[in-house]
């Protein structure tokens, strides 16, 4: 059975693909329209959509928790209350909620309201404290903030200063929307495409989160294509959802995916491996959405009987790496994978519409895949022009920019031209630089090979190596450090890795080191790996010494000792041989 990624794409797997939407086509010609003609000034949102879908079948579920269903009548009738609630508080088109909460009914109806507002829905992470949810909700500018007890922690670390006029918790947002009327907002009807819908954080190389942009426009792209075409949900259907609602995968496209065929969602507050098959037996859920990881980590499960005792069919997102594509297909009984790539700035995605296997998809717009240097930006020839690879070999992958494919980007407009190459081709074009590694197959499709630059993926969730320093950094015992991401077999992405140089004559305890890179750092973002280096270079060719460093990992280190993460509980331990084994079986950090 080969597990590799296609060398190419050819005819028979487009036609074999196009046999197999056949019985869909009649739901797939509703959507074809919104992806040829996306006119910014047409008045259609995602709040227009779901009032649509809720007037259309008031009685259908569309909210599904821990078994339990709420109609889409049920739930536009307290989306409506809970925008009245925010209305009341000024907050008008343009205007910014900050939401911070864990996955539950709540959370999703906060979203929609402030949509029906044609007010941006900021979507915070839970996981970031201290200054980096200071930063974040700096870039938010909020006019009101709603959050879930849940989220406590996080909360209580905001700067009293970075709070804004309004505040509500769950509790309080219900008291208020009590006696509020349940009709849809007037505003809602003559919003355009053009408005923005979210904030979505995202690392970059600045070591702190940025806010990427996303319109509505943009999210019925997500819509029409990939829900519309690719996933072709029935409206029987329910979609489980246990990443996060602040997570591109779960609010664009899974979101996307259940409104284009008036579906039902059902929401987990948190993903569980142990737990997972058995939430889905009880939502009745027949699809789901995933990141790589949580592919691996079913996977490491034991056997049990519910592997195969569910009703799934499809399942949707990105990170399913070629090696153990057909042994989850296999042993979990999937009968389709809407594979797609795509990032929260980018202004494209592929998506497996044909179901070829073990790739990444295909994509309709313009792309070029092309010669790269170390450091994730594009290679220039001698004239100052990009070059293509050939077909099958990796390359950066960029995305050109028009009037009809524009960039959305980042709420900094510098952060944003930092990604832009101009002139790349031929003088006065433009192309957003994906920082990422692709192979062209053919007819459009891609297979993800890996992310450049000084971000690194790992959890599904983008880590600034900057942000990793800055914590390490941080501690008194260490000098100087240098953050990179390393490959642990059988893990995607790559796990964070951190190069130490101690003060003279310091010391530094494992258990204390890990607690304060806890106490700085989102869980996902702590190193897994600390290597004690005698020097850092500071030299002009500080760089390349990160390449190198890159490319020792964990395992060519010479002299130099290496600790490794256990957890919370245990912090950093002497590095051992089947660590690396332990990590992709899920044993550890814990």
């Amino acid at each position: 059975m080969s597990t590799s990624v296609p060398n190419k794409v050819g005819i028979t797997d487009i036609v074999r693909g196009v046999a197999r939407m056949v019985p869909d086509l009649p739901s797939m010609a509703t959507h074809v329209p919104g992806m040829v003609v996306r006119p910014p000034t047409a008045k259609r949102t995602i709040g227009q959509i779901f009032a649509k879908r809720a007037a259309a079948h008031p009685d259908r579920p569309f909210i599904r928790w821990q078994g339990e269903s709420m109609t889409y009548g049920e739930v536009n009738r307290q989306v409506n209350r809970y925008a009245a609630v925010l209305s009341e508080r000024g907050v008008r088109t343009g205007d910014v909620v900050g939401i911070l909460a864990k996955n539950s009914p709540t959370d999703l109806m906060v979203i929609l309201a402030a949509l029906k507002l044609g007010a941006v829905a900021g979507m915070l992470n839970y996981n970031q404290h201290g200054e980096v949810i200071d930063h974040s909700m700096k870039l938010l500018d909020a006019a009101a903030l709603i959050y879930d007890p849940e989220c406590a922690d996080a909360f209580a670390s905001i700067s009293p200063e970075r709070l804004p006029e309004h505040v509500l918790d769950f509790a309080a947002l219900d008291a208020a929307a009590a006696d509020k009327p349940d009709t849809d907002p007037a505003v809602t009807r003559d919003l355009p495409a053009s408005t923005t819908a979210f904030y979505i954080f995202t690392s970059g190389t600045t070591g702190l989160p940025k806010a990427s942009v996303m319109s509505h426009n943009r999210w019925l792209a997500n819509y029409d294509g990939i829900g519309g075409l690719a996933v072709r949900l029935r409206p029987s259907d329910t979609m489980y959802v246990s990443l996060p609602l602040y997570h591109n995968n779960a609010l664009s496209v899974s979101l996307g995916a259940v409104l284009a065929a008036g579906a039902c969602i059902a929401i987990s507050k948190q993903f569980s491996a142990s737990r997972f098959w058995d939430d889905v037996v009880t939502n009745r859920a027949t699809a789901f959405c995933y990141i790589g990881e949580l592919c691996r980590y079913l996977l490491a499960q034991p056997s049990k009987p519910t592997d195969r005792r569910h009703s799934v069919r499809v399942m949707v997102g990105n990170g399913l790496r070629p090696e153990i594509w057909d042994e989850f297909t296999e042993r979990f009984g999937i009968d389709r994978v809407v594979e797609f790539y795509g990032a929260s700035e980018l202004n494209l995605a592929f998506v497996n519409a044909f179901d070829v296997k073990r790739t990444a998809g295909f994509c309709p717009l313009p792309f070029r895949v092309v010669e790269y240097n170390d450091d994730g930006t594009a290679k220039r020839d001698a004239d100052g022009r990009l070059r293509k690879v050939p077909k099958g070999e990796p390359g950066l992958l960029i995305a050109e920019i028009s009037d009809r494919v524009p960039v959305d980007g980042y709420t900094d407009s510098g952060d944003t031209e930092k990604k832009i190459i101009r002139d790349a081709f031929k003088k006065g074009d433009a192309y957003f630089n994906s920082g990422d590694l692709v192979r062209e197959l053919g007819f459009a499709h891609i297979a993800f090979v890996d992310r450049l630059g000084d971000t690194f993926r790992w959890k599904g969730e983008n880590v600034a190596t900057t942000e990793v320093e800055g914590a390490a950094d941080g501690v008194d015992a260490v000098a100087q450090s240098v953050a990179y991401g390393v490959e642990v077999p059988g893990c995607d992405g790559r796990a964070g890795m951190v190069a130490v140089q101690l003060r003279d004559g310091a010391e530094l305890d494992p258990k204390a080191f890990a607690d304060e890179l806890y106490e700085a750092l989102p869980g996902y973002a702590v190193p897994l790996f600390v290597r004690f280096v005698p020097e850092i270079e500071t030299t002009s060719t500080f760089k390349n010494r990160k390449v190198e460093l890159r490319k020792e990992a964990y395992t060519d280190t010479g002299d130099d000792e290496v600790w490794v993460l256990c957890g919370k509980a245990d912090g950093y331990v002497p590095y051992y041989d089947s660590y690396a084994a332990d990590v992709a079986a899920a044993k550890v950090p814990r």
